[in-house]
């Protein structure tokens, strides 16, 4: 009988790196390697170093990063690169020294230029400016792929990156301030009906497009993509591009996700926007064409992932 990989989960407390966990232990994976922030400074070199010389990990998700919503990456900007440019740099040279083959760093779809092409391809990497809100955060995810591909170029390994649309679900960052959109509205539209206030004003216009997958389906888009045979993962990515994209293919507006989350919840005030505030990219959507030639289909719809995600909000960040 074959033993079970050891597989350590890079950011195994935050939404994503959860999710991973929690789907490789359905799966039966018993050689699951986990460490808490202050077990190990990811930041650290040589105790990322260490690290891997005494576990040897024969998979790795790079889980960790510094992560948050316009507000976030506009006030620290210089903790937005500098920690994920450590993580990333750390545990993939120190992952290649402890001779660890398979690797899969986890990215952002903030890395396409702000006015790419729509849907946006992998080949749009590095075609054009970046959306100045969130440039440091994605200079340093568009890092990371390239990490990726000079040591597969120069040492031969299989470290393969997925970079996924805007997420959401179990384990979010509910923040007033730094979150993402759906957390930040969930709460905010939380807290309007707790308090019966008649209206909810949204920062922005309302007319952007977003794309938006649950981190259970992410989460099955990792494992899929990682245990792809190489030949077949080559065969679905782009020229000189070694990155996949991981979206549900479909998008919605501010507007639109806001009435969603208002009748999930129940909330029957009136929906205010505030132009005066940032907008952002106008549209984000991912062509996802290759992940899912590959076999890979999203499962769970928005409507009833935020309803999930809200049942997930009162049990544990209220």
């Amino acid at each position: 009988m074959e033993a079970s990989p050891r597989i350590y989960v890079a950011g195994h407390r935050g939404m994503v790196g959860s999710a991973i966990v929690r789907l490789l232990q359905r799966r039966g994976h018993s050689g699951i390697l986990t460490r808490t922030r202050s077990e190990l400074d990811l930041t650290d070199q040589a105790a990322v170093r260490a690290f891997f010389q005494a576990e040897k990990p024969d998979q790795v998700y790079v889980a960790a990063a510094k992560v948050g919503g316009i507000h976030a990456n506009n006030t620290y900007p210089a903790e937005f690169i500098y920690q994920n440019l450590m993580i990333e740099a750390n545990l993939i040279h120190e992952a290649w020294r402890a001779g660890v083959q398979k690797l899969l760093f986890l990215g952002s779809s903030c890395i396409y230029p702000k006015l790419a092409p729509q849907p946006m391809g992998e080949e749009a990497l590095l075609t054009g400016t970046l959306e100045p809100t969130n440039e440091p955060y994605a200079i340093a995810k568009i890092a990371g792929i390239k990490l990726c591909e000079s040591y597969n170029r120069q040492y031969g390994t299989d470290y393969r990156s997925a970079m996924p649309t805007n997420l959401y679900g179990p384990g979010d960052n509910y923040h007033p301030e730094n979150s993402h959109v759906i957390p930040a509205l969930l709460r905010r539209f939380h807290e309007a009906k707790v308090s019966g206030a008649q209206d909810v004003v949204i920062w922005g216009s309302g007319t952007p497009r977003r794309e938006f997958l649950h981190v259970d389906d992410l989460a099955a888009a990792c494992l899929h993509v990682m245990n792809l045979p190489r030949s077949v993962y080559a065969q679905h990515t782009a020229p000189m591009r070694s990155h996949l994209n991981v979206g549900c293919g479909q998008d919605i507006t501010i507007a639109e996700l806001a009435g969603l989350i208002a009748k999930v919840m129940g909330y029957t005030g009136e929906i205010v926007f505030d132009p005066g505030k940032p907008d952002g990219t106008p549209r984000k959507l991912l062509d996802t064409g290759r992940i899912m030639a590959t076999g890979w289909q999203p499962r769970v719809t928005l409507e009833e992932g935020l309803a999930s995600t809200y049942t997930d909000f009162l049990e544990h960040h209220r």
